[in-house]
Formats: structure tokens, sequence, C-alpha cells
């Protein structure tokens, strides 16, 4: 932690001394009583008490000295806080692969549902889009801070959504990054910080080059995190033939490792929702010091609170 006016913290000095004073009044209060010979007396004078309570309302009264006096160095720290502007376009495929019953009920059905859960995850503050890829890619909602719509987009996610049979990556983070500079009137000569997610079960089939794509993103500084989701034993049944559809990674994880976003796979629900929270908690944040001292000044508030509730309740006054 750094302090802003750190020459304030001497005046703990001046807490520390009111302490060792108050320390030293109890010591000879004590030999005081000690001194007093007629001992029933002193017992109706000065009846016992619990020793401990007596001590309280100052310890707190201390406690809340030194806090203000750190509030009053102003201390600052390092908080996450969200960008301005940040943009995240979650892209979703719905290629025929992800009706494959290897994740329960479906991969498609069990993608839209985390989806949904990491969005209401981000701030609100965040412009979040979405895109539908198979054979080709389509906005079905443009990045906007209005999380109804995007809900009813996440519901129109459906098999075959773009028309187009097939796998285009490639043309899902290009699709992706036109949204991007899209957003506002800006964007195009002031992009905003911005992050893909990008979810699939296969390697690119048709359209773009995802190579190409992950260099237009590098170009834009927008990092693509990418999500290989469903079993190696994944099928789809067409006709009663089952038709294989094994999960395919190796495209995703390079397009992470070209743009600077995360490669994760999941083969489960739980598994998809922990990698959702684990983007959710990087995506579209900046480290910024900022002046923290209304902690210890709130803080202090209730050790104030507490020494006059503590003395009014045992001492019937306030310290």
């Amino acid at each position: 932690m750094i302090w802003l006016s750190p020459t304030r913290l001497w005046l703990l000095l001046a807490v520390l001394g009111l302490a060792a004073g108050y320390a030293l009044l109890q010591r000879r209060r004590s030999q005081y009583a000690v001194r007093f010979t007629n001992l029933r007396l002193l017992d109706r004078v000065a009846p016992q008490r619990p020793a401990w309570r007596r001590h309280v309302p100052a310890g707190l009264f201390l406690a809340m000295l030194a806090l203000l006096v750190v509030g009053f160095a102003r201390p600052t720290a390092e908080v996450r806080v969200p960008r301005e502007r940040a943009t995240v376009m979650v892209a979703v495929d719905v290629s025929t692969s992800m009706l494959a019953g290897d994740v329960d009920p479906d991969r498609l059905t069990a993608a839209k549902e985390s989806a949904r859960r990491f969005v209401d995850g981000l701030p609100d503050e965040f412009n979040v889009g979405l895109v539908a890829f198979a054979g080709s890619a389509a906005v079905l909602v443009p990045p906007d801070t209005d999380r109804e719509a995007l809900d009813e987009g996440i519901d129109r996610l459906v098999e075959g959504a773009t028309g187009v049979q097939g796998t285009a990556i490639g043309e899902a983070i290009n699709t992706s990054l036109g949204a991007v500079k899209a957003l506002d009137g800006e964007a195009a000569k002031d992009p905003p910080p911005a992050r893909i997610v990008l979810l699939s079960d296969g390697a690119n089939t048709s359209g773009m080059d995802p190579m190409e794509a992950a260099a237009d993103a590098v170009e834009m500084e927008v990092p693509v995190h990418t999500i290989a989701f469903g079993t190696a034993s994944g099928y789809v049944d067409r006709g009663g033939r089952p038709i294989q559809v094994p999960v395919d990674g190796q495209t995703l994880d390079a397009v992470a490792r070209e743009t600077g976003g995360q490669f994760h796979e999941a083969v489960s629900v739980e598994e998809l929702r922990a990698v959702y929270d684990d983007i959710g908690s990087s995506v579209g944040y900046r480290t910024k010091r900022q002046d923290v001292s209304a902690r210890f000044i709130g803080l202090s508030l209730v050790f104030a609170l507490g020494a006059a509730a503590g003395s009014m309740r045992w001492f019937s006054r306030l310290p």
C-alpha cells in the first residue's frame, strides 16, 4: 500500500502515547485501590466489575483514532475497475454438430445456458454483443448494455440459424471485430477495449482462414478467448444413422495463442460454467491505483459506534 501523505502517519505516535498514558493511569488506579484499607467500604463505593469491560470502550476509541490517522495519510491501492466502453462479443457455434448429446441435454442448449450465466455476471456498464456462426456468421445482437435484448438473442441461438452448414471460425471472429468497430461514432478511430469469447466444438471448415482473422484481431488489440466444448465420443443422429462429431480444439488453441487470449476445454456443463467464470473475472477490467482512505474512515466509524455502545451499555455514559 502507498500513502499520498505518508508524513501524517507520524500522528500514530500520538495515539501510541495515549495508549501508554491510559495503561499508566490504570496501573496507578489499581495501586491506589490496594492502599485503600477499608475493604468493606471499598466494595460498596467501587463494586467489583469484570475488568475487561472497562477497557473495551477505550480500546475501541484508540483503534478508531489509529484508523483515522491512516485514512488521513491518504492510502492508495490497486483496484480492478471496468474499462470505459468495454465491449465483449460472445460468438456461439450453431452448426449441426452442436446438437450432439454427449453433454446433457445437448451441446448447444448447455452453451446457451452457460452464455446467459456468463453475461449476467458481467458489469452492467459493459457492452455485450452476440454472434451466431455455422458455415457463415451473423450478428444477432449488436454490442450494447441492453441485457434484455441480449437475453432474447441467446434464445434465438438454434441449430442452423445462419442458414449455411459448416463451421466458420474465421468468419465468427471477423464478424465480431466488425461489430466492435461499429460500436459508436468513435469506434472506427478509437476502438473500445474489447474481448471476443468464442465457443465451438470443431475445426474450421468454411469461410475465412481463422489465422487471418486472428491477425486482424491482433491489429485491433482484441484478444480472443476460445472454448472447445464437447467430448471425443460426441455424435448426432441423422435419419437413424449416428454421425461422429468429436470435439477438435486445435484451431481454437492456435487462435487464442495468436491473439493473446486463453484457450479452454470443457466436457461438461459444470466445466463450461467454470470456464466462463474464469474468463469473466479477467475481461474488460483494468488495474487503477485509487485513494482508499474511505475504507479506513468507515471502519473507524464502526469502532467509534462500538465504543459508544459499550460505554452506554456497561457504564451508562458516553466515553
